[in-house]
Protein backbone atom coordinates (compact mmCIF):
# COMPACT_ATOMS: atom_id res chain seq x y z
CA UNK A 1 0.00 0.00 0.00
CA UNK A 2 2.73 2.26 1.37
CA UNK A 3 4.64 1.49 -2.53
CA UNK A 4 1.16 2.46 -4.20
CA UNK A 5 1.04 5.42 -2.40
CA UNK A 6 4.77 6.76 -3.19
CA UNK A 7 4.58 5.47 -6.94
CA UNK A 8 1.33 7.78 -7.08
CA UNK A 9 2.77 10.74 -5.50
CA UNK A 10 6.32 10.45 -7.21
CA UNK A 11 4.45 10.25 -10.60
CA UNK A 12 2.25 13.63 -9.43
CA UNK A 13 5.87 15.42 -8.27
CA UNK A 14 6.78 14.56 -11.93
CA UNK A 15 3.95 15.66 -13.78
CA UNK A 16 4.41 18.95 -11.78
CA UNK A 17 8.04 19.65 -12.45
CA UNK A 18 7.72 18.75 -16.02
CA UNK A 19 4.99 21.49 -16.20
CA UNK A 20 7.04 24.06 -14.62
CA UNK A 21 9.95 23.23 -16.90
CA UNK A 22 7.62 23.53 -19.99
CA UNK A 23 5.70 26.82 -18.84
CA UNK A 24 5.69 30.02 -20.71
CA UNK A 25 8.80 31.99 -19.99
CA UNK A 26 8.24 34.68 -18.25
CA UNK A 27 7.37 38.30 -19.95
CA UNK A 28 10.22 40.32 -20.30
CA UNK A 29 10.27 43.85 -18.68
CA UNK A 30 9.80 46.70 -21.45
CA UNK A 31 12.84 48.87 -22.31
CA UNK A 32 12.33 52.30 -22.02
CA UNK A 33 11.02 53.97 -25.32
CA UNK A 34 9.46 57.21 -26.57
CA UNK A 35 6.12 56.77 -26.68
CA UNK A 36 4.70 59.62 -28.46
CA UNK A 37 6.79 63.19 -29.76
CA UNK A 38 4.79 66.01 -30.82
CA UNK A 39 6.57 69.20 -32.29
CA UNK A 40 6.04 72.53 -30.28
CA UNK A 41 8.00 74.54 -32.86
CA UNK A 42 10.80 73.89 -35.40
CA UNK A 43 13.30 73.60 -32.61
CA UNK A 44 11.14 72.25 -29.28
CA UNK A 45 9.32 69.34 -28.97
CA UNK A 46 7.33 67.10 -26.22
CA UNK A 47 8.48 63.58 -26.31
CA UNK A 48 6.99 61.32 -23.90
CA UNK A 49 8.72 58.31 -22.25
CA UNK A 50 7.78 55.53 -20.62
CA UNK A 51 10.09 54.55 -17.69
CA UNK A 52 10.18 50.70 -16.77
CA UNK A 53 11.48 51.33 -13.08
CA UNK A 54 8.42 53.34 -11.79
CA UNK A 55 5.74 51.68 -14.51
CA UNK A 56 4.83 54.93 -16.28
CA UNK A 57 5.31 57.66 -18.73
CA UNK A 58 7.52 60.87 -17.91
CA UNK A 59 6.75 63.31 -20.43
CA UNK A 60 9.54 66.11 -21.14
CA UNK A 61 10.34 69.24 -23.41
CA UNK A 62 13.45 69.04 -25.79
CA UNK A 63 14.81 71.91 -27.22
CA UNK A 64 16.94 70.79 -29.95
CA UNK A 65 20.52 71.74 -31.87
CA UNK A 66 19.99 73.24 -34.82
CA UNK A 67 21.70 70.64 -36.62
CA UNK A 68 24.65 67.64 -36.29
CA UNK A 69 25.75 65.99 -33.56
CA UNK A 70 25.19 68.05 -30.17
CA UNK A 71 25.50 67.02 -26.46
CA UNK A 72 22.49 67.11 -24.35
CA UNK A 73 21.73 69.28 -21.78
CA UNK A 74 19.24 68.14 -18.54
CA UNK A 75 17.62 71.06 -16.87
CA UNK A 76 16.04 70.22 -13.84
CA UNK A 77 12.77 72.31 -12.17
CA UNK A 78 12.04 72.55 -8.73
CA UNK A 79 9.91 71.25 -6.06
CA UNK A 80 6.84 71.22 -7.96
CA UNK A 81 8.12 69.16 -10.87
CA UNK A 82 6.98 71.74 -13.12
CA UNK A 83 3.40 70.28 -13.24
CA UNK A 84 2.45 72.95 -10.89
CA UNK A 85 3.10 75.83 -13.67
CA UNK A 86 6.49 77.12 -12.64
CA UNK A 87 9.31 75.26 -14.26
CA UNK A 88 12.67 76.67 -16.30
CA UNK A 89 9.97 76.35 -19.60
CA UNK A 90 7.22 78.36 -18.38
CA UNK A 91 8.95 81.33 -15.77
CA UNK A 92 12.62 81.58 -18.20
CA UNK A 93 13.73 82.88 -21.67
CA UNK A 94 15.22 79.39 -21.27
CA UNK A 95 13.80 78.89 -25.01
CA UNK A 96 15.46 81.94 -26.54
CA UNK A 97 18.73 81.89 -24.65
CA UNK A 98 19.65 78.60 -26.74
CA UNK A 99 17.94 79.09 -29.72
CA UNK A 100 21.80 79.60 -31.20
CA UNK A 101 23.66 77.24 -28.98
CA UNK A 102 24.04 73.55 -30.16
CA UNK A 103 23.32 71.39 -27.59
CA UNK A 104 19.77 69.24 -26.86
CA UNK A 105 18.34 70.60 -23.48
CA UNK A 106 16.18 68.18 -22.29
CA UNK A 107 13.48 69.56 -19.64
CA UNK A 108 11.82 66.43 -17.44
CA UNK A 109 8.30 67.01 -16.04
CA UNK A 110 7.85 65.12 -12.73
CA UNK A 111 9.53 64.20 -9.34
CA UNK A 112 7.46 66.41 -7.15
CA UNK A 113 8.59 66.56 -3.69
CA UNK A 114 10.75 63.13 -5.16
CA UNK A 115 14.24 64.63 -4.65
CA UNK A 116 15.24 63.06 -8.15
CA UNK A 117 16.20 60.11 -6.21
CA UNK A 118 15.76 56.30 -6.44
CA UNK A 119 13.44 55.85 -3.40
CA UNK A 120 13.26 51.96 -1.75
CA UNK A 121 9.33 52.41 -1.36
CA UNK A 122 6.32 53.19 -2.90
CA UNK A 123 5.03 56.01 -1.10
CA UNK A 124 1.08 56.54 -0.37
CA UNK A 125 1.30 60.16 -1.38
CA UNK A 126 4.56 60.51 -4.00
CA UNK A 127 3.98 57.00 -5.92
CA UNK A 128 6.60 55.28 -7.38
CA UNK A 129 9.71 57.09 -7.68
CA UNK A 130 13.14 55.79 -9.09
CA UNK A 131 14.15 59.30 -10.70
CA UNK A 132 17.88 58.48 -10.32
CA UNK A 133 17.51 55.55 -12.76
CA UNK A 134 14.99 56.98 -15.39
CA UNK A 135 17.39 60.22 -15.39
CA UNK A 136 20.86 58.73 -15.56
CA UNK A 137 19.80 55.33 -17.58
CA UNK A 138 16.04 54.95 -18.47
CA UNK A 139 15.76 58.52 -20.45
CA UNK A 140 19.39 59.04 -21.82
CA UNK A 141 18.43 55.04 -24.00
CA UNK A 142 15.04 56.38 -24.40
CA UNK A 143 16.00 59.51 -26.56
CA UNK A 144 18.92 58.03 -27.91
CA UNK A 145 16.82 57.13 -31.27
CA UNK A 146 15.69 60.86 -30.74
CA UNK A 147 18.55 62.88 -30.38
CA UNK A 148 22.06 62.86 -32.76
CA UNK A 149 23.84 62.79 -29.60
CA UNK A 150 27.85 63.56 -29.11
CA UNK A 151 27.08 61.43 -26.36
CA UNK A 152 28.54 64.33 -23.93
CA UNK A 153 25.76 65.05 -21.05
CA UNK A 154 25.35 67.94 -18.46
CA UNK A 155 23.02 68.37 -15.53
CA UNK A 156 21.84 71.61 -13.75
CA UNK A 157 19.36 72.12 -10.75
CA UNK A 158 17.67 74.72 -9.25
CA UNK A 159 16.24 74.84 -5.48
CA UNK A 160 14.92 71.28 -4.63
CA UNK A 161 16.84 69.89 -7.92
CA UNK A 162 20.54 71.37 -6.81
CA UNK A 163 21.03 69.22 -4.66
CA UNK A 164 19.91 66.55 -6.91
CA UNK A 165 21.60 67.27 -9.78
CA UNK A 166 25.21 66.87 -7.40
CA UNK A 167 23.71 63.65 -6.16
CA UNK A 168 22.74 62.94 -9.81
CA UNK A 169 26.51 63.66 -10.67
CA UNK A 170 27.91 61.80 -7.80
CA UNK A 171 25.74 58.90 -7.97
CA UNK A 172 26.59 58.25 -11.66
CA UNK A 173 30.11 59.15 -12.36
CA UNK A 174 31.36 59.53 -15.97
CA UNK A 175 27.55 60.33 -16.61
CA UNK A 176 27.76 64.01 -16.95
CA UNK A 177 31.04 66.12 -17.70
CA UNK A 178 29.16 69.01 -16.06
CA UNK A 179 27.00 69.95 -13.61
CA UNK A 180 25.38 73.03 -11.93
CA UNK A 181 23.84 73.61 -9.03
CA UNK A 182 21.24 76.74 -8.25
CA UNK A 183 19.98 77.94 -5.12
CA UNK A 184 19.77 74.68 -3.40
CA UNK A 185 21.53 72.62 -0.50
CA UNK A 186 24.00 70.03 -1.72
CA UNK A 187 22.69 67.20 0.98
CA UNK A 188 24.33 65.53 3.92
CA UNK A 189 23.29 63.15 6.63
CA UNK A 190 23.76 64.89 9.44
CA UNK A 191 20.37 66.26 11.51
CA UNK A 192 20.35 69.56 9.70
CA UNK A 193 20.41 67.88 6.48
CA UNK A 194 18.24 65.41 7.40
CA UNK A 195 15.98 68.10 8.92
CA UNK A 196 15.96 69.79 5.50
CA UNK A 197 14.91 67.03 2.90
CA UNK A 198 13.04 66.10 5.29
CA UNK A 199 11.07 69.17 5.34
CA UNK A 200 10.70 69.42 1.20
CA UNK A 201 9.61 65.78 0.98
CA UNK A 202 6.55 66.29 3.67
CA UNK A 203 5.38 69.45 2.24
CA UNK A 204 3.87 67.11 -0.61
CA UNK A 205 2.47 65.04 2.02
CA UNK A 206 5.46 62.08 1.10
CA UNK A 207 7.15 59.90 3.74
CA UNK A 208 10.97 60.39 3.80
CA UNK A 209 11.35 56.96 5.46
CA UNK A 210 9.66 55.78 2.15
CA UNK A 211 13.04 57.16 0.16
CA UNK A 212 16.19 56.00 2.03
CA UNK A 213 15.08 54.12 4.76
CA UNK A 214 15.10 55.06 8.54
CA UNK A 215 16.77 58.84 9.10
CA UNK A 216 19.57 59.22 8.66
CA UNK A 217 20.53 55.94 8.70
CA UNK A 218 22.51 53.77 5.80
CA UNK A 219 20.39 54.62 2.81
CA UNK A 220 20.47 58.50 3.36
CA UNK A 221 24.60 58.18 4.39
CA UNK A 222 25.04 56.92 0.51
CA UNK A 223 23.74 60.49 -0.92
CA UNK A 224 26.00 62.45 1.52
CA UNK A 225 27.64 64.61 -1.11
CA UNK A 226 29.88 66.05 1.39
CA UNK A 227 30.91 62.51 2.24
CA UNK A 228 30.99 61.43 -1.51
CA UNK A 229 32.22 64.83 -3.04
CA UNK A 230 35.20 63.44 -4.23
CA UNK A 231 32.83 61.46 -6.71
CA UNK A 232 33.00 64.96 -8.38
CA UNK A 233 37.04 64.91 -9.46
CA UNK A 234 37.25 65.44 -12.97
CA UNK A 235 33.45 67.05 -13.33
CA UNK A 236 33.33 70.81 -13.91
CA UNK A 237 31.16 72.15 -11.19
CA UNK A 238 29.35 75.20 -11.25
CA UNK A 239 27.49 76.29 -7.70
CA UNK A 240 25.54 79.43 -7.29
CA UNK A 241 22.93 81.38 -4.54
CA UNK A 242 22.42 84.58 -3.34
CA UNK A 243 21.87 86.54 0.08
CA UNK A 244 17.89 86.76 -0.24
CA UNK A 245 17.89 89.88 -0.33
CA UNK A 246 15.55 90.99 -3.26
CA UNK A 247 17.19 93.15 -6.28
CA UNK A 248 17.09 94.23 -9.83
CA UNK A 249 17.88 90.51 -10.05
CA UNK A 250 14.67 89.06 -9.24
CA UNK A 251 12.99 91.37 -11.66
CA UNK A 252 9.73 91.31 -9.49
CA UNK A 253 9.54 87.98 -8.96
CA UNK A 254 7.71 86.63 -5.74
CA UNK A 255 10.66 87.10 -3.21
CA UNK A 256 11.35 83.71 -0.59
CA UNK A 257 14.56 85.47 1.05
CA UNK A 258 14.58 83.08 3.93
CA UNK A 259 14.58 80.30 1.40
CA UNK A 260 17.49 81.58 -0.32
CA UNK A 261 19.87 82.62 2.75
CA UNK A 262 19.60 79.00 3.83
CA UNK A 263 20.62 78.03 0.39
CA UNK A 264 23.57 80.44 0.45
CA UNK A 265 24.91 78.87 3.67
CA UNK A 266 24.73 75.57 2.21
CA UNK A 267 25.99 76.44 -1.33
CA UNK A 268 29.16 77.87 0.82
CA UNK A 269 29.71 75.28 2.95
CA UNK A 270 30.04 72.85 -0.24
CA UNK A 271 32.37 75.07 -1.98
CA UNK A 272 34.90 75.00 0.55
CA UNK A 273 34.50 71.21 1.00
CA UNK A 274 35.53 70.82 -2.78
CA UNK A 275 38.31 73.23 -2.05
CA UNK A 276 39.37 71.26 0.61
CA UNK A 277 39.54 68.32 -1.51
CA UNK A 278 41.55 70.12 -4.53
CA UNK A 279 38.67 69.82 -6.64
CA UNK A 280 37.95 73.03 -8.92
CA UNK A 281 34.48 74.69 -9.09
CA UNK A 282 33.24 78.19 -10.26
CA UNK A 283 31.16 79.36 -6.72
CA UNK A 284 28.95 82.28 -7.22
CA UNK A 285 28.11 84.25 -4.04
CA UNK A 286 25.30 86.78 -5.44
CA UNK A 287 24.90 89.84 -3.04
CA UNK A 288 21.03 90.20 -4.04
CA UNK A 289 19.05 87.69 -5.40
CA UNK A 290 15.72 85.79 -3.28
CA UNK A 291 14.69 83.09 -4.90
CA UNK A 292 12.99 84.00 -8.09
CA UNK A 293 13.15 82.74 -11.62
CA UNK A 294 14.57 85.92 -12.43
CA UNK A 295 17.86 85.16 -10.35
CA UNK A 296 17.93 81.57 -11.78
CA UNK A 297 17.46 82.66 -15.48
CA UNK A 298 21.11 84.88 -14.62
CA UNK A 299 22.22 81.96 -13.12
CA UNK A 300 21.55 79.55 -16.04
CA UNK A 301 23.16 82.28 -18.68
CA UNK A 302 26.69 82.77 -16.37
CA UNK A 303 26.95 79.47 -16.10
CA UNK A 304 26.19 78.39 -19.76
CA UNK A 305 30.34 79.10 -20.62
CA UNK A 306 31.37 76.60 -18.17
CA UNK A 307 28.82 73.87 -18.80
CA UNK A 308 29.48 74.35 -22.77
CA UNK A 309 33.12 74.02 -22.10
CA UNK A 310 32.76 71.02 -20.70
CA UNK A 311 30.57 69.81 -23.11
CA UNK A 312 32.95 70.24 -26.26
Amino acid sequence: MRHRFFRATLAVLTAATAALLTAAPAVARPEPHVVAREPIDDRASRIDVYSPSMDRVISTRVLHAAAGPAPTLYLLTGIGGGLDGVSWWHDTDVRAFFADKQVDVVLPFGGAYSMYTDWRADDPALGRNRWQTFLTAELPAALAGELDSTGRAAVAGVSMSAGSALDLAIQAPGRYAAVAAYSGCPWSADPSGVVGITAQVTRGGGNPANMWGPLGGPGWQAHDAYTFASALRGTAVYLSAATGVPGPIDRGGAAIPPVEALARTCTASFARRLAALGIPATHVDRPQGAHTWGQFETDLHDSWPLLAAALE
